[in-house]
């Protein structure tokens, strides 16, 4: 049986996954993914490169998952097991960026900057 690792950003999060063969199980944070994220929203973002292959029910997955928020973690682990799923075939590879799960994504927060009360906002002007 065959481990296969990969590893997804987004913003401050950092996925870390194991894909191996096995029936379909996502676990994150030794958490089902049904409690990890409690929306489905969130649960279709994570199996969307899995649906796209259609191979949701073919392999078990074990995620090591911090930072970041909820929405963030979600992308990362997206992207975690696009790579993953690369890995393992790279005929689906064509597939899977047509979709835009390969690419990462490079926005994040901006620096706050000396003399401004944020990283753009600048203070009030006061005429008088």
């Amino acid at each position: 049986m065959e481990v296969i690792n990969a590893l997804g950003r987004r913003k401050r999060a950092i996925a870390r996954i194991f894909v191996t063969e096995g029936t379909g199980k996502i676990t994150i944070n030794k958490r089902d993914l049904e409690t990890y994220f409690p929306s489905s929203i969130l649960q279709y973002v994570v199996k969307q490169p899995l649906t796209k292959l259609g191979v949701a029910e073919k392999y078990d997955i074990k995620v090591n998952l911090c930072g970041g928020g909820f929405t963030g973690q979600s992308q990362a682990l997206r992207l975690a097991i696009a790579r993953a799923l690369v890995k393992m075939n790279a005929e689906d590879k064509a597939a899977l960026r047509a979709e835009g799960f390969m690419t990462r994504d490079p926005r994040s927060v901006e620096r706050k900057k000396p003399g401004q009360p944020k990283a753009r906002r600048r203070f009030q002007f006061s005429k008088r």
